[in-house]
């Protein structure tokens, strides 16, 4: 199961790479939503709740407003009884992540942009929004999704 786990990690990764602008850094890997935060710099603290209910799932909040070049400090706790993952991106990105992860289910996030979380679990994400516009969080466990787990985070 590690090798199938590694083996969805490893064609995450070259998929993240093949999104990268023509000319950016070959070593950085390219973030749709930004860029990860700077835990020297202050940040203002969103918390995100994870749960299912009456067979639907859901973060809380649903949407999330920040001004551009804003520090968010998004402090994620699953309260539900299943896995769920916040996957911080645009929705196109997402979207081609999720086609992954059917192919790789049992693959979990630990990146700057996405965690993983078992149940009754909690984690952080420390996130600087570069770009104004409309981005996505979304968890992208088969099934998750399409039972109503995405969030929205307009920057301004």
């Amino acid at each position: 199961m590690k090798t199938l786990i590694r083996a969805g990690a490893l064609a995450a990764t070259l998929a993240c790479t093949a999104l990268s602008p023509a000319g950016a850094d070959p070593g950085h890997a390219h973030f749709s939503a930004g860029v990860p935060g700077d835990p020297k710099k202050p940040a203002r603290v969103v918390e995100v709740i994870m749960r299912e209910d009456d067979g639907r799932m859901e973060y809380v909040p649903k949407r999330v407003e920040v001004k551009r070049n804003e520090q968010i400090r998004f402090v994620l706790r699953n309260a539900g009884e299943l896995a769920h993952e916040f996957v911080l991106a645009s929705t196109a990105d997402n979207l081609k992540h999720a086609t992954l992860m059917q192919k790789y289910p049992d693959m979990e996030h630990d990146d700057p942009n996405g965690k993983t979380l078992q149940p009754k679990a909690g984690s952080e994400i420390l996130w600087r929004f570069t770009k104004r516009g409309e981005f996505e969080f979304g968890c992208l466990i088969p099934g998750h999704r399409e039972a109503g787990m995405t969030g929205k985070v307009v920057v301004k």
